[in-house]
């Protein structure tokens, strides 16, 4: 006979509770996913190159007309408060200080990946889409690529690109602006 374990989910209130009650330590690497604790990778070199690259690419181009918020958490749901790479949101003049970001403030999510590719794709990705973020981007550092994601729908983004080294595209939200894959990725 088999025995199933049972898994203990938590919802962001609980999470919050458990760094004010010092359980979790502010500046520990943990996102919560589907009511779960999950510890994140540290980060590599050209994984904050890439970041560092994003954000000054994106402020460049976009100046005040967004908050930029890189590795800052969002609430997506009651049990979900993960911590994308870069989030770009709607301008707010208290600059989300009295709550985290939620789905409707958010233009674009961008998740950088070298070794998490696997689980960026398949739990953040789907996660993204079921709570209806407009568009988001999965920088492949290991492909030298961008895959883009538009169209969220319950079962994952109904339209995804790729896109490779000289190929540029544009912000859902910002169709005017023009990145090529080069700019984010490096020369």
């Amino acid at each position: 006979m088999s025995m199933q374990l049972l898994r203990r989910k938590f919802t962001v209130e609980q999470y919050h509770k458990m760094v004010d009650s010092g359980i979790l330590k502010e500046d520990d690497r943990v996102e919560l996913m589907r009511g779960e604790i999950i510890e994140m990778s540290p980060i590599g070199t050209k994984h904050a190159a890439c970041v560092n690259r994003l954000v000054n690419l994106l402020i460049h181009l976009l100046g005040n007309s967004v908050i930029l918020a890189p590795q800052n958490p969002v609430v997506l749901s009651d049990n979900s408060e993960p911590q994308p790479d870069v989030t770009l949101l709607q301008p707010r003049e208290d600059f989300y200080e009295n709550a985290h970001p939620q789905a409707n403030d958010i233009f674009l999510i961008i998740e950088v990946a070298d070794t998490t590719i696997k689980y960026d794709r398949e739990v953040k990705i789907p996660l993204y889409a079921e709570d209806k973020i407009i568009e988001v981007w999965l920088v492949d550092i290991n492909q030298q690529c961008v895959e883009v994601y538009r169209e969220p729908a319950t079962n994952g983004y109904l339209n995804i690109q790729k896109f490779t080294r000289s190929e540029s595209f544009s912000i859902q939200a910002f169709p005017n602006v023009n990145i090529t894959v080069d700019e984010i990725l490096g020369q």
